[in-house]
């Protein structure tokens, strides 16, 4: 490995360094069930990008109109955390892959779902919400 080589290796690094530090207190949180917690993980101008064909799909703009959508979406489903099956970093996105339980209406299923973000001053700053069945998912949304 040449020198150039390694000094973009560390650049690299430490440009994942803070991504990683933000998905994991992100994940922490939510484990945890630590809803102050979590609220602290986003920046003010926080965006959600939430996918598919429902009453609460769209761009989201501002902590809480973000916040505000995501109550609803649990509101509507009484969405659970199962587990957090992984969380990912690299110098310009982090991630967090969940599975999770919506109910409503006497149905009950559980899907996975991978948050993408974008960090920015050390909070997450953006999130696209990716789910493993969009069309199940816009069902309990409606």
């Amino acid at each position: 490995m040449t020198m150039a080589n390694t000094r973009s290796e560390t650049a690299n690094q430490a440009a994942i360094e803070p991504v990683r530090a933000a998905v994991d207190r992100y994940a922490k949180a939510w484990l945890a069930g630590d809803r102050a917690a979590l609220a602290a993980c986003y920046h003010d101008e926080f965006t959600l990008h939430y996918f598919g064909s429902n009453p609460l799909a769209g761009v989201h703009r501002g902590k809480a109109a973000a916040l505000g959508v995501l109550l609803e979406v649990t509101r509507r489903t009484n969405r659970q955390l199962l587990s957090i099956v992984d969380t990912m970093a690299g110098p310009a996105r982090g991630a967090v892959l969940v599975r999770e339980r919506f109910e409503r209406d006497g149905r009950s299923v559980e899907i996975e779902r991978l948050l993408v973000y974008a960090v920015r001053d050390g909070l997450l700053a953006e999130c696209w919400v990716y789910d493993q069945d969009q069309a199940l998912v816009d069902t309990f949304l409606r």
